[in-house]
């Protein structure tokens, strides 16, 4: 039985979450932190024992009765009290009623199962040292998310992710270090995606786009645009077309997550979802 005590996190405690995710090689970005804070102020939970912080979960809750839970860490020493099972009824709690989706490591895919999730892929992350840009044949050129009104990308944010979320893209589009592509032609937005530092390398995420050639030319741009070091993608495995993008890169898979849903499945185009977000927001 847990005798942990469970609070929210402040904004500025979130950076203690951030070096747990580090030390279990999760690689987060340099600035999630406040991106993370703004999608859910309340969305961070920690557990402390006699006033010591030993685990954390978030809980980010959206509209539309969608919420997704990631940070699930126990710091190791105090794994085996339960601290991990009060944490997990806090943050479910939290979620409830409505869909909560996870990026659950495959290890614990059957635990997560006995919880009332469903397995609806999986998502790999792939990775190079140098990633080479792909050849892009056609498709409007990829200019600066700051060129076009918030209002446009959010709308075509929404159409790959299960609810609304614009406090949290205003800061991930604008974050230091963040690059942000938008590919735009006459019918409209065509295509979005987002680079990060991160404490190793960057990743690109999110990376939505309605063509193949939109996803490619967005990719380029942002593989053009990041600092020396390993990139990676993280991508949903049913889109054949963002491997075989990754593949010509000369990415490799790298590590792997089961996105698992309990509750009504969102309807997301998954043949139009090249990168996702990250593995603590969906």
């Amino acid at each position: 039985m847990s005798t942990a005590t469970i609070r929210a996190m402040a904004r500025a405690e979130i950076a203690l979450a951030l070096d747990w995710a580090a030390a279990e090689g999760w690689n987060p970005g340099l600035h999630d932190a406040a991106c993370f804070h703004a999608a859910d102020p309340g969305g961070f939970l920690v557990a402390e024992v006699a006033g010591e912080p030993v685990g954390c979960v978030s809980a980010v809750r959206y509209p539309d009765g969608f919420g997704f839970l990631g940070f699930y860490i126990v710091r190791p020493g105090f794994r085996g009290q339960g601290h991990g099972m009060a944490l997990w009824r806090a943050a479910m709690a939290r979620l409830a009623p409505g869909t909560v989706g996870l990026d659950g490591v495959v290890a614990q895919q059957a635990n997560y199962a006995r919880s009332g999730f469903v397995l609806a892929h999986r998502n790999i992350r792939y990775g190079a040292a140098a990633p080479r840009p792909p050849v892009v044949s056609a498709g409007p050129e990829p200019r600066p998310a700051a060129d076009l009104p918030f209002d446009e990308i959010a709308a075509f944010d929404r159409r790959f992710f299960p609810a609304p979320r614009e406090a949290f893209l205003r800061g991930w589009l604008a974050a230091p270090g963040h690059v942000a592509r938008v590919a735009a032609g006459a019918a409209g937005i065509e295509g979005l995606g987002v680079l990060r530092p991160c404490r190793e390398g960057s990743k690109i995420g999110p990376l939505f786009a309605t063509t193949p050639d939109a996803a490619r030319a967005i990719f380029a741009a942002l593989l053009a645009a990041a600092p020396r070091g390993p990139v990676f993608l993280d991508l949903p495995e049913p889109n054949r077309d963002a491997i075989a993008m990754a593949e010509a890169a000369g990415m490799a898979p790298a590590f792997e997550t089961a996105r698992m849903y309990a509750g009504t499945p969102p309807g997301i185009p998954r043949d139009h979802v090249y990168g996702i977000t990250s593995f603590e927001l969906g």
